[in-house]
């Protein structure tokens, strides 16, 4: 093996700056990719003046689109047979192409929608307040899918995307979903395509999901807002709860222990709601979307 070169101290001086500099640039371009100000072209652009940006390797550079993190990443670049440790300026043509139809250019973060996750303890009304803010036509409201049998009352496609628990396993391994999570028994899912296809169109979009999946958007998208949806009271929500007439009696007495431990989540949340009347939760989550925007 050759001996590298000996550096005077003048060299490495320079070095050392030249490495704390590019270092600084890709910090800042990864911001401004996650804000929506940088699109993937624009960094192919940068890419052929700038060497700090043509050296960042790709992977972290997909790692900084919101929504994506680290496991969509590795997983897309596994899907399009590049390899991760490819850096910017090593990509072909056909690589480039490949990777601006998974991210294509969305429009300014100015006019992106907002993303507003409404969670809950069970029996609070989630359901009910997604519904009827969907009838407003304010908001781009996700249909989830969910391993659970439909409800005599619900329709596919409408309430949920019912699926098998086979069906559920290959969503998981094709990266289908933006989160998931397991709840009472079943998994939910909120497919992820469809959310940042509204989301790039400049719509706001609800995500009607449980607590840990909102705690997954949150990780995975830092400007999500979540609001937590409270009942009146204790009381109220033991009322909802025991009367449910499709759930048996032990389910009722799991999702009363369930409730409480749910309850004390809140504080985790951006914003609380007390669901003392539909019509003015859903006031307030569209008047919270607008107030984003100013």
């Amino acid at each position: 093996m050759p001996t590298p070169p000996k550096l005077t101290p003048e060299q490495r001086k320079a070095a050392l700056a030249k490495s704390t500099s590019a270092r600084q640039v890709r910090a800042a371009t990864k911001a401004r990719v996650k804000s929506g100000e940088l699109t993937l072209s624009a960094i192919f652009e940068l890419a052929t003046s700038d060497e700090a940006i043509a050296k960042m390797r790709v992977v972290e550079l997909l790692e900084s689109f919101a929504g994506v993190g680290k496991v969509r990443a590795i997983a897309t670049l596994d899907r399009l047979s590049i390899s991760q440790t490819r850096r910017v300026q090593g990509l072909g043509s056909a690589q480039r192409a490949n990777l601006m139809r998974e991210f294509p250019d969305r429009i300014a973060a100015a006019q992106r929608g907002k993303l507003i996750v409404l969670s809950g303890p069970g029996g609070v009304g989630k359901s009910t307040v997604a519904k009827a803010l969907r009838e407003t036509q304010s908001f781009w409201v996700s249909v989830s899918a969910t391993t659970r049998k439909p409800r005599h009352t619900e329709s596919h496609g409408v309430d949920y995307i019912y699926m098998s628990d086979e069906e559920f396993d290959r969503a998981i391994t094709n990266d289908y979903f933006l989160e998931w999570a397991a709840f009472a028994g079943a998994r939910y899912g909120t497919p992820r395509q469809p959310v940042l296809d509204a989301l790039s169109q400049g719509k706001d979009v609800l995500l009607e999901i449980d607590i840990e999946g909102a705690k997954q958007v949150k990780a995975n998208w830092p400007d999500a807002i979540l609001v937590f949806l409270e009942p009146p009271s204790w009381e109220e929500l033991v009322s909802r709860l025991e009367g449910r007439a499709t759930d048996s009696p032990a389910r009722r007495a799991e999702r009363l222990v369930l409730a409480q431990e749910e309850m004390a989540q809140s504080p985790f949340f951006d914003h609380i709601l007390v669901n003392d009347q539909v019509e003015r939760v859903v006031t307030s989550l569209i008047r919270l979307a607008h107030s984003q925007r100013s």
